[in-house]
């Protein structure tokens, strides 16, 4: 009966989205659509019975999808990527939404108004977003001051342990500032510890971004010669921070889709001489592959999300999991549209998964139907519980 009444209800979002709500989204700019849905998440956030009635809506929860992720203890393993709640301002709706985690930023040391306008197009024959945002944010500074009052207001609580700042663990993810004297190394390692223990003081988990194809000042490719690397993650080795109970706080690392074999493998030497818990696969592409992009007209910077990076992420995480599922937990990202999708990439190797376009092009009542989804087929497939099946296709 529960889920006939959620597909019932799905069938209903499902047709509200696609026949008027992404028509009436993809006639405007879709930066300023992204931008009126933060505010509304605001608003809704703010509204206990807003709350209540989102997830009445979208949420779909069940035993079979709970799992653990580095320590961190999951509802479900369907996350929202970095990119999406940039300012971390819609941390209290997203978990109505159905969302078993959320990565917010990526943060930097110093505010950051992004890269000039336009910088955020669709690509909708291809199911894709072209990203030229920058990384854009307020700053570490503001951000956690800002959360750090809003938690202590909710819970009369101070923040040392973040055990419970939030509903579901949410990750934070930092970067260098896009300015031009990050294009020293010091300079930009000093960016990045300075945002990495700013965060560390109310974040579940940190992401340490190294692949944001966006950076105009500077050099984007800064952090894969393997000695910058080496010195970025021994400095962040030195910033002490609380632990999460009793488990050390997660740090993760987010590769890029488009890395070479060679120079993955000299990642993950470095890596595993540092406190690093994980790897996010992937980040944007920058390859504007005329097999997986159907548009002919597509702007020449940034990076592009959704269905073209599909197929590169999951080959990296096939080979990430051979060679590193034992040392490192991976989290699943990129070309996510549906439960088949999210089961494919646990199957490959993921102990989680993340999206933001699929939500963009089918709707937010995705995250639901991919969980409700996703509990069918591993009941079918005579999982007792979601982590049974990581990694079960490359055994």
């Amino acid at each position: 009966m529960k889920n006939l009444i959620f597909k019932i209800k799905s069938m209903i979002l499902n047709f509200g989205y696609k026949f008027i709500a992404k028509p009436y989204f993809f006639a405007q700019d879709p930066e300023k659509v992204h931008d009126d849905m933060i505010f509304l998440g605001k608003v809704l956030g703010r509204i206990s019975f807003a709350r209540f009635f989102t997830k009445l809506a979208f949420n779909y929860q069940d035993k079979i999808l709970e799992t653990n992720l580095a320590g961190l203890k999951l509802k479900n393993p369907v996350g929202l990527a970095a990119g999406f709640d940039k300012d971390a301002e819609i941390t209290n709706i997203l978990p109505a939404v159905g969302f078993g985690l959320v990565e917010v930023g990526s943060i930097t040391g110093k505010a950051c108004a992004g890269n000039l306008k336009p910088r955020l197009w669709r690509l909708p024959k291809s199911n894709s977003l072209v990203v030229y945002y920058g990384l854009k944010n307020k700053g570490c500074e503001e951000i956690v001051e800002r959360l750090k009052k809003s938690i202590a207001k909710k819970t009369g609580d101070n923040t040392e342990n973040s055990v419970d700042n939030f509903e579901i663990p949410v990750g934070f993810s930092v970067a260098m500032t896009n300015i031009p004297e990050n294009a020293n190394i010091e300079n930009a390692i000093n960016d990045y510890a300075y945002a990495f223990e700013k965060v560390s003081e109310i974040a579940d988990y940190i992401t340490v971004n190294i692949s944001c194809p966006n950076i105009t000042c500077g050099e984007e490719k800064l952090f894969l010669v393997p000695e910058n690397l080496e010195k970025l993650l021994t400095k962040l080795d030195q910033i002490k921070f609380a632990n999460i109970g009793k488990i050390e706080k997660p740090i993760f690392v987010k590769m890029s889709p488009d890395l070479e074999l060679n120079v993955v493998d000299e990642i993950l030497n470095i890596l595993d001489k540092h406190r690093i818990s994980g790897i996010i696969c992937t980040n944007l592409t920058k390859k504007r592959d005329p097999n997986l992009v159907v548009e002919k007209d597509v702007p020449e910077n940034g990076g592009l999300s959704g269905a073209p990076v599909r197929e590169a992420s999951d080959k990296l995480l096939t080979y990430l999991y051979k060679k590193v599922g034992h040392r490192f937990v991976l989290i699943g990202c990129g070309g996510i549209f549906s439960a088949k999708d999210a089961y494919r990439k646990i199957r490959l190797g993921a102990s989680a998964v993340q999206l933001i376009t699929g939500m963009i092009y089918v709707g937010p009542q995705l995250v639901g139907d991919i969980n409700r989804k996703l509990a069918t087929m591993l009941k079918k497939d005579g999982f007792k519980n979601v982590s049974e099946a990581v990694g079960i296709d490359n055994l």
